[in-house]
């Protein structure tokens, strides 16, 4: 059976042609085809990408041992959306900014392709969340996340007044900007910008973080991964709100709207080339501070370098 592998590019950076048909030129001389969606195709055009078979969107995954984004989180999150529900793991190799969910960086190219050849790597399960929006007894949209979900204000000059639940029971109401309800592996995304804990991918949890919440009592939540958490548009506020999963998929939110969220049973899988300690991680791509106070024999920190 011929070994393939999707490949997702991100769509818009000027130079991703050149790589993309670099990685599938690598993968090829080896024995390994890369395939990739039509719309991705499209935008880098597909005469020359190298050989690059074209598939459709539903499904390209499936018969894939590996999805290859060539991008930064938000090309990962998008390449989630193929590789989820699949046993297919994905691989991101930065070629953003930050790339907290990234394995590997650019740098580290022609490495990466030897040791996709040679499945030199783990698969790691991360949780993803189950999204269920209603309105009375109908529901109106089901969707997921890996990151988090976030249901915020529609309007700039209004708060989105809110009713949270957990397992059932009312923990508070608040007027704010929203409410993020995160994963481990979304702690470090948009909770953690809105002032929630950084958690270990390998702990069990459910972040719960009130985004600009105007109250005494408004500070993040951490529950464990059974629990059902519920946020409720209160029905005679005056503004209305919008439901978004990873940045990607949304939801209007009318008043009175449900959204229901729990721990999927559909995990992420994420290849790891690496076994260092999440700690580095997170060293490496948000504390520069601390690497320049290492580097700099006179005490003073250095400013990160392009």
């Amino acid at each position: 059976m011929t070994r393939r592998v999707l490949l997702v590019p991100h769509p818009r950076r000027p130079d991703i042609g050149d790589i993309a048909r670099d990685v599938a030129t690598r993968l090829a001389a080896q024995g390994v085809a890369t395939t990739m969606i039509a719309t991705d195709a499209a935008a880098l055009h597909a005469t020359d990408i190298g050989p690059t078979t074209v598939v459709p969107d539903a499904g390209a995954a499936n018969d894939c041992e590996l999805v290859c984004v060539l991008g930064g989180d938000g090309t990962i999150l998008r390449g989630a959306e193929l590789s989820r529900g699949t046993d297919t793991p994905l691989l991101g190799i930065n070629l953003g900014k930050v790339g907290f969910l990234a394995e590997v960086e650019m740098a580290d190219l022609a490495t990466t392709v030897d040791r996709i050849v040679a499945r030199d790597y783990t698969v790691e399960d991360r949780m993803t969340l189950d999204v269920t929006v209603s309105h009375g007894a109908g529901v109106d949209s089901r969707t997921w996340a890996l990151n988090e979900v976030s249901i915020e204000k529609a309007a700039r000059e209004r708060m989105l007044e809110v009713t949270v639940e957990i397992d059932g029971r009312p923990l508070s109401t608040w007027g704010c900007d929203g409410v993020i309800i995160a994963t481990p592996t979304g702690s470090t995304a948009y909770a953690f910008s809105a002032g929630g804990p950084v958690v270990w991918p390998d702990v069990e949890a459910i972040l719960l973080v009130p985004n600009s919440a105007h109250a005494l009592f408004a500070r993040p939540v951490v529950v464990g991964p059974r629990s059902r958490l519920a946020v409720e548009v209160i029905r005679d506020a005056e503004g209305q709100g919008v439901l978004w999963c990873d940045g990607r998929r949304h939801v209007d939110l009318a008043p009175g709207a449900r959204i229901d969220v729990c721990r999927s049973a559909v995990p992420m899988r994420l290849a790891r080339l690496s076994h260092a300690p999440f700690t580095d991680r997170l060293v490496e791509k948000f504390d520069l501070s601390v690497a320049g106070w290492r580097g700099n024999g006179a005490g003073r920190p250095q400013p990160p370098t392009d």
